[in-house]
């Protein structure tokens, strides 16, 4: 993957640390369908000093009770405080502490203040990231993970049911009762997102849960017009000729994608770590951010593992490109 015009501004930390701003990531999609793993993600490969993260969840104005007894849901603008949050994000955005709620996932209740001091880099993680225009505007990259319904579905209901200590009927018979939500107020959130993940079962592996988590992945991305220089992605052709011990494939399309045009990046299966090595060490020498080694343990790295780092590939591109006026 070769850039057609260089940016070269100085590292990607210099850039973090010499400015007063937050750089403000959101990542949006409904509730169990991955978000977690895309941000932890991003965190490993930016670095927990760089990277700190706010839930959404946190803004809910009813408690799990309440929700029940009104039949209102979490997707439901109704249960969300979203001036509150708007005004948070704001402050966070300049580099102010805020005193912010805090949703206890065990209990269900609303907790706090606590006090929350903003990082070089903040993560929005939640239903509805990009759901209002002030919030669009503040988010400086969106992503919105977009799985299949059987795979949402098995992912929720082992969260859920083995994390949370939900009964697994409850777990499904919420899941019915705010698809209609979901639908309303979440899903059309795709159309603001700079990058789209989709995911599906593999064509290799006929369970949606496996062990080594192999799915088919697609990164839907609008049209970006700069890179940092001389970062590429090589494929290791000589491990394709030689017949890997795995199987994967990948392609690329162009696409008319939630209401405009998009190129459809789609890995499926699973890499050699040396695939991904030279994007790895691209990302090192070009941004200062280093080393990204998160897969270094790994003889092989899945599509979604692969499209983490190209995700956060574009992240540091977008970074490298904006201006805060500091």
């Amino acid at each position: 993957m070769n850039n057609n015009s260089d940016v070269d501004k100085g590292s990607f930390i210099d850039a973090i640390n010499s400015s007063v701003c937050a750089f403000i990531i959101g990542v949006a999609g409904d509730s169990g369908s991955g978000k977690t793993t895309f941000t932890r993600a991003i965190k490993s490969i930016f670095g927990e000093d760089m990277v700190s993260t706010i839930s959404l969840d946190d803004y809910h104005t009813l408690n799990r009770e309440e929700r029940r007894k009104t039949g209102v849901t979490p997707l439901s603008p109704k249960a969300n405080n979203f001036s509150l949050l708007e005004d948070h994000v704001a402050l966070l955005k300049q580099g102010e502490t805020i005193e912010k709620p805090v949703y206890n996932h065990e209990s269900g209740e609303i907790e706090g203040p606590v006090r929350f001091v903003p990082s070089g880099i903040i993560i929005l993680e939640g239903l509805h990231t990009f759901s209002t225009e002030k919030l669009r505007s503040l988010v400086d990259f969106s992503v919105y993970v977009n799985p299949a319904i059987d795979v949402k579905y098995g992912w929720k209901i082992n969260r859920d049911v083995k994390l949370r200590g939900y009964r697994e009927e409850d777990v499904l018979a919420e899941l019915d009762s705010r698809r209609a939500d979901y639908e309303k107020y979440v899903m059309p959130q795709r159309q603001y997102a700079d990058a789209v993940i989709g995911i599906t079962k593999s064509r290799y592996c006929g369970e949606i849960m496996n062990e080594r988590g192999i799915y088919r992945v697609v990164l839907y991305q609008k049209k970006q017009d700069k890179t940092i220089r001389n970062i590429n992605l090589n494929f290791d052709l000589f491990a394709i000729n030689s017949m890997s011990e795995r199987a994967f494939s990948f392609d690329y399309d162009v696409v008319e994608k939630y209401g405009r045009r998009m190129g459809a990046l789609s890995l499926d299966g699973e890499f050699r770590h040396e695939v991904v090595r030279a994007l790895e060490k691209g990302i090192e020498m070009q941004t200062g951010v280093g080393p990204v080694s998160v897969y270094s343990e790994n003889e092989y790295v899945t599509a979604t593992e692969m499209v983490e780092l190209l995700l956060s590939w574009r992240i540091i591109n977008r970074r490298m490109d904006v201006r805060y006026g500091d």
